[in-house]
């Protein structure tokens, strides 16, 4: 199979360029503790992944008496004074995106963290890693909506098709999938076997620009067999409707 590199590979950036779910948590816990309530894991758990107004919306029904904007500005100021102490990169993630800069392909950082924590992680690394930030303060709808991966693609000037997206969370995978953009799952906290996920990749560590462009040529060529089929179906039996073939994972 002749490799075919994406126009643009789409990154995520909580849980997977840096581990920063920990971070959260235990700023959270801070949070509603300081007005008399308590916080369980699971609670903590069931918000990876999503837009920040939600974490909002939570810590006040938890007993938060501050507004939505102000909670989302006190967590992220938290998360990132952390950071500043120590930065938690994922195994890999450094060593594949400056690959790819390298190999000249297009890059998106599509997070749901504010701008200024999204720019505060890209300043610790050394070198230009994107080309457009989309932050969760510069959509109208978080993900797993997929307006922010619909944005980066229009931002970057190509088609949403043409791109991969680099995901941990389930929230993160259908954001991305429901934009049309091949989607690699990397489970973090959360599993995403029963995500829409087109490939998942246990880590990204040893992880190539390659391996992204391999990906990415099996992708377009099994959808376009199932559009194939599908318009073959539509003409033989107008009656029915075909669902596309599931698409083959890598899990090495």
């Amino acid at each position: 199979m002749t490799a075919q590199f994406p126009a643009a590979v789409l990154w995520d950036m909580d849980g997977t360029i840096v581990d920063t779910e920990p971070y959260w948590m235990s700023a959270q816990t801070a949070l509603i503790e300081a007005h008399g309530g308590s916080w369980s894991h699971e609670e903590a758990m069931d918000l990876v992944g999503s837009g920040l107004w939600r974490t909002a919306q939570a810590m006040q029904a938890h007993g938060v008496s501050m507004s939505e904007d102000a909670i989302v500005s006190l967590l992220s100021e938290r998360v990132m004074e952390q950071i500043s102490a120590s930065v938690p990169w994922r195994p890999g993630a450094m060593e594949l995106l400056k690959a790819l800069r390298e190999q000249g392909i297009r890059t998106a950082l599509v997070t749901m963290s504010i701008g200024r924590m999204a720019e505060h992680v890209r300043a610790f690394i050394p070198f230009d890693a994107f080309d457009v930030v989309i932050s969760g303060d510069s959509v109208t709808n978080a993900k797993p909506h997929p307006e922010a991966y619909l944005a980066a693609a229009e931002a970057l000037g190509v088609a949403a098709g043409d791109c991969v997206a680099i995901e941990d969370s389930t929230t993160g995978v259908a954001s991305a999938a429901a934009a049309s953009v091949v989607t690699i799952g990397v489970p973090h906290y959360l599993p995403l076997d029963d995500s829409p996920a087109h490939v998942l990749w246990p880590t990204l560590l040893g992880r190539r620009p390659g391996d992204i462009a391999e990906v990415f040529a099996l992708h377009r060529e099994t959808g376009a067999r199932a559009s194939e089929r599908r318009h073959s179906q539509s003409h033989s039996t107008p009656s029915q409707t075909e669902r596309p073939p599931m698409t083959p994972r890598f899990t090495s």
